[in-house]
């Protein structure tokens, strides 16, 4: 235990640590700024193709996390339009690779528990606030977005926990270097391949505790009156 607990101290952690906080906040407020308009709006209008966007919206939840970074990296490698985002922003096996890994994965998973959030919040509110004067999207800002503040919490906890934990589209486009692109899970990856199980047991267990605290703080929101 004690050997434990000395390796949670340790530089490669500490670092895998901090970047994963970094990371993981980033990518989630990034996936909040798209999600909360992009949920508002299939809640709220029917358009067309309103079927085909919900579609491309879904299919991160349901291909593999690893394919999702494979495809990212060849479209990057491989297109022309990839190789000048590429020089651009530099994500193959940068940090910038890390939070666009983890917004590709999370941004779904905000964008369907946000919209679920909308679709039980009547548009009644909205009208009536506009009868009173107020703008369309003053009406969202002093109506909407206050009745949805538990959903958007629990979107944003959810999203950050699940990019803190992503691996597989992260590992493909940004690689496993330590000390420059060593988030936690990633260290877990590299642990086990030294089979290193101090390590790999003090990153579970900052991983354990994150998932209980997140659990705790969703089971919370649930019970807080808003």
């Amino acid at each position: 235990l004690k050997v434990i607990i000395v390796t949670l101290f340790s530089e490669e952690i500490i670092f895998a640590l901090k970047l994963s906080l970094l990371t993981a906040t980033i990518s989630t407020a990034m996936a909040l700024s798209v999600a909360i308009p992009s949920a508002y709006a299939l809640s709220r209008f029917n358009f067309f193709g309103k079927n085909i966007l919900t579609t491309l919206f879904s299919v991160p939840l349901v291909l593999p996390p690893v394919a999702m970074g494979a495809s990212l990296l060849i479209f990057l490698t491989n297109t022309s339009l990839g190789r000048v985002v590429e020089r651009i922003f530099n994500f193959i096996f940068n940090v910038h690779g890390i939070v666009l890994a983890q917004f590709i994965v999370i941004m779904p998973l905000a964008l369907w528990s946000l919209k679920s959030s909308f679709d039980t919040i009547s548009p009644r509110y909205e009208q009536v606030a506009m009868t009173l004067g107020y703008g369309r999207i003053k009406a969202i800002i002093k109506t909407t977005i206050p009745l949805a503040r538990s959903g958007i919490l629990t979107a944003t906890i959810l999203s950050w926990a699940r990019a803190l934990g992503e691996f597989g589209a992260t590992v493909t486009l940004a690689g496993a270097t330590p000390m420059k692109t060593e988030t936690l899970p990633i260290a877990i990856y590299l642990t086990l391949s030294v089979a290193n199980l101090t390590k790999t047991c003090a990153v579970i267990i900052i991983l354990l505790v994150v998932a209980l605290l997140s659990l705790f703080l969703i089971q919370r929101l649930g019970k807080i009156p808003m």
